[in-house]
């Protein structure tokens, strides 16, 4: 029923046709066709020539009549870009549909239109009416999409710097932008690859951005506009539009004064305290700097200039007291970027107390003061060292300025005359006011006292040594004079210290220590000899005075004592030396160990020297051979007229004295265990071989001592104690197995003598019986066990 009835109302409409055909003529064209009226393009969306088209448009054709959907099929449209090269312009691909309730046709692209861009829309003469009536030309139009927003401004702008932490990030658009696209997807900022939490807002062309917190100092970010935020028209950003910018550095405190942890500050120092920038005139106030006693604000005013803060205190600061200083991070820079930290610092002020002499030395009136006297000041308290002078510490005699150098060090000025006072003289010291505090206080008054220095009195040689008319002096005496006080040492010397012979000056040096003067002759004295010591008036004390008199003096040397060798190890002709023996002789004296060497003590076997090393100790002279002496041989040790004693005298005549060595005995294998031919050894033996005598470790070795399992030798360590060499296997042995020991001549004694001949032993070892069990507790088959 409803076919038929759409055929009814088909044919009415082409009767209706028909009839207006009669009434204003017919549709003249190629096609095969109903007669009728041809339908034609009422209206297009966009019109023609329309601008700003939205990028997501649907192309909409709307006919004057009813048209044959079976019509509208992919050829009925097109839509192009105008392309202005003259060529064919690419179709633009797109779905085409038909809506019969408004006789419209629609087409919507694949993709969005490109923005900025002129479009032709072109209906083919293919479409119908529900009549068969085609379209009776093409149906052209065009229309130009919308242009793409950009990002014209940013604040910050790309790469600023010394942004401000509190800052509120904006993006200005090239036109009026949809709202509801900016958003926290579309506006994003970065610290690195963090993202920033924010709130996002737009007014006018302007997106906002605002930080949820303070950005950070020194840091870089990076602001994002994606293409999903878009003009009212709903045309998208081309492009991603990116741009970065840096916050400004914390400003720190670079400098304050007084210094951290300074010491004697004046009572009226203001604080002053420099940053590493300029700073926010607002942000310095009595709130972000402060000064305190413990937890005591202490009152005073803040003012900054430039990129220092001061604070003034209202009174004066108390004596030796610490101070606090706080600047708050608070603070802040230009750009509103605070310090990173509070700055904090202490300082603690001087003594305000006026500062008095306390004590001086030489005392005031003291008598017998030293004419090399360094005249000393000492302070109630510590000063400033820069007011300890010349100028404010003098020293006169009479009005006469003592020259010196003055010091300060602790509580103490020390004055220094540049020469020994003058003596029996009253001096005079004065401390000016000059002389300050480190707090700056000034002494009340100036400080002055007197004192005199002692008379002259001479220095004297108060003992000698040797002592005077001393006898049986040692050849080799140093001779030494000993003064009543210190002597200036530059007068002691070879012209003011002489030892004659007669009238022979002796050749020597001369040296001062402590008290003390010492003349070492270059050669010994002679024997039985006087000689005759002067110390001249020339020699002086530190003050520069004189003996009063020459100091003569006289001492007898000793009779010539010729040192001798009392006896020899070996004894002269001794026989059978050990050959590893040290040779020795001993002396009558001490000699002088220079002397006792290589050359002065030899030892030869016939003409041949015998290598070896010659010490000294006590009145013993050795002779250690390098090697052991051959056997059964005479060797001759000689003491030559090269050795002397302490005193420089040499032996008389060269001491010759002869030994002869022991005869050569070999060492011998006295017991070997396992016994030679023992059988039923265990295999965990160790194979012990006993000597006749010691033997030289160094040569018991597993060279030496083998043990051997027919041809294959056993591997193991040897070692050696006493008299006894063992071999121990490093595995147990073979069971039922014959084993050869063998000790070869390379085993030595002590004397380096071999063994005459191999020492070769053999044993047996065990056979492997299984164990087997011999009894048990309880018995077998035992009763009442407990």
């Amino acid at each position: 029923m409803k076919k038929e009835s759409t055929k009814n109302r088909i044919w009415l409409t082409a009767l209706a046709a028909v009839s207006l055909g009669a009434l204003f003529g017919s549709c003249k064209d190629e096609f095969d066709e109903v007669l009728g009226i041809c339908p034609e393009v009422e209206s297009t969306n966009p019109v023609t020539d329309a601008i700003g088209v939205q990028l997501t448009k649907t192309i909409t054709v709307t006919f004057n009549e009813a048209m044959d959907p079976a019509s509208i099929v992919p050829g009925a449209f097109s839509l192009r870009v105008i392309n202005t090269s003259g060529g064919i312009a690419e179709e633009i691909s797109g779905e085409l549909t038909f809506q019969a309730e408004t006789n419209s046709m629609n087409f919507k692209p694949s993709a969005n239109l490109s923005p900025n861009t002129t479009y032709t829309g072109r209906v083919e003469p293919i479409v119908k009416d529900v009549m068969g009536n085609a379209l009776q030309t093409a149906y052209v139009w065009t229309f130009t999409t919308g242009v793409s927003p950009t990002v014209i401004a940013t604040d910050p702008a790309n790469l600023a710097t010394g942004v401000a932490l509190d800052k509120t990030i904006t993006a200005t658009f090239s036109m009026k932008m949809d709202s509801l696209s900016i958003s926290a997807a579309s506006f994003t900022l970065m610290a690195g690859t963090t993202p920033v939490s924010g709130a996002i807002s737009y007014a006018g062309n302007t997106a906002s951005f605002k930080p949820a917190n303070d950005l950070l100092p020194g840091t870089t970010y990076k602001g994002t506009i994606s293409t999903e935020v878009k003009n009212k028209d709903g045309i998208p950003m081309a492009t991603t539009y990116n741009w970065t910018f840096n916050t400004g550095t914390a400003p720190t405190v670079i400098a304050i004064d007084p210094k951290d942890l300074a010491i004697s500050v004046p009572a009226n120092k203001a604080i002053k305290v420099t940053f590493s920038e300029l700073m926010n005139a607002a942000t310095i106030n009595a709130s972000a700097f402060t000064v305190k006693i413990g937890s005591v604000a202490v009152a005073g005013t803040v003012t900054y200039s430039d990129s220092s803060a001061v604070f003034t205190p209202i009174i004066s600061l108390l004596s030796n007291t610490t101070y606090s200083v706080t600047i708050s991070k608070l603070v802040k820079n230009p750009a509103g970027i605070p310090m990173a930290n509070d700055f904090a610092s202490t300082f603690t002020t001087g003594n305000f107390a006026i500062p008095k002499v306390a004590s001086t030395d030489p005392a005031n009136n003291a008598t017998g003061v030293a004419i090399n006297k360094v005249i000393k000041t000492t302070f109630s308290e510590a000063m400033n060292p820069a007011t300890i002078s010349g100028s404010t510490f003098t020293v006169k005699q009479g009005t006469t300025n003592v020259p010196g150098t003055v010091t300060y060090s602790g509580t103490t000025a020390t004055f220094t005359p540049t020469n020994p006072l003058s003596s029996n003289l009253v001096y005079t010291g004065t401390i000016t006011t000059g002389a300050k505090n480190t707090a700056g206080t000034a002494m009340a008054n100036n400080f002055v006292w007197t004192f005199t220095t002692a008379a002259i009195v001479a220095p004297t040689v108060s003992s000698t040594d040797p002592g005077n008319n001393a006898t049986s002096v040692a050849l080799n005496k140093a001779v030494k004079a000993t003064f009543s006080e210190a002597m200036n040492p530059a007068t002691i010397s070879g012209a003011t210290f002489t030892i004659k012979q007669g009238t022979t000056n002796v050749a020597g040096t001369v040296t001062y220590s402590g008290s003390t003067a010492t003349f070492t002759p270059t050669n010994p004295f002679s024997p039985s000899l006087v000689y005759t010591g002067t110390i001249t008036t020339d020699a002086k004390n530190a003050a520069g005075t004189g003996l009063a008199n020459n100091f003569v003096w006289s001492f007898t040397t000793a009779a010539l004592n010729v040192p001798t060798v009392n006896s020899t190890d070996p004894a002269n002709n001794a026989t059978g030396v050990a050959m590893n023996k040290a040779i020795k002789a001993v002396f009558n004296e001490a000699m002088n160990p220079a002397t006792i060497t290589g050359s002065t003590f030899t030892l030869k076997q016939g003409n041949t020297a015998v290598a070896g090393t010659v010490t000294y100790a006590g009145t013993t002279a050795t002779f250690t051979p390098t090697n052991p002496l051959s056997p059964n041989l005479v060797y001759t040790g000689t003491i030559t007229t090269g050795a002397k004693n302490g005193a420089g005298t040499a032996i008389a005549s060269n001491y010759v004295w002869s030994f002869t060595t022991v005869a050569s005995i070999a060492p011998m294998v006295v017991s070997i265990d396992p016994a030679n031919n023992a059988t039923g050894v265990p295999i965990n033996k160790l194979i012990k071989a006993t000597f006749s005598e010691a033997m030289n470790p160094a040569t018991i070795t597993g060279t030496t001592f083998t043990v051997k399992q027919g041809g294959n030798a056993v591997s193991g360590i040897v070692s050696y104690n006493g008299t006894t060499a063992t071999f121990t296997p490093n595995n147990p042995l073979a069971s039922n197995l014959v084993y050869t020991v063998t000790i070869t001549i390379g085993a030595k004694n002590v004397d380096g003598t071999p063994l005459a001949s191999n020492f070769v032993s053999t044993f047996t070892t065990s056979a492997n019986v299984s164990p087997t069990v011999v009894s048990t507790d309880p018995a077998n088959n035992a009763t009442n066990v407990a």
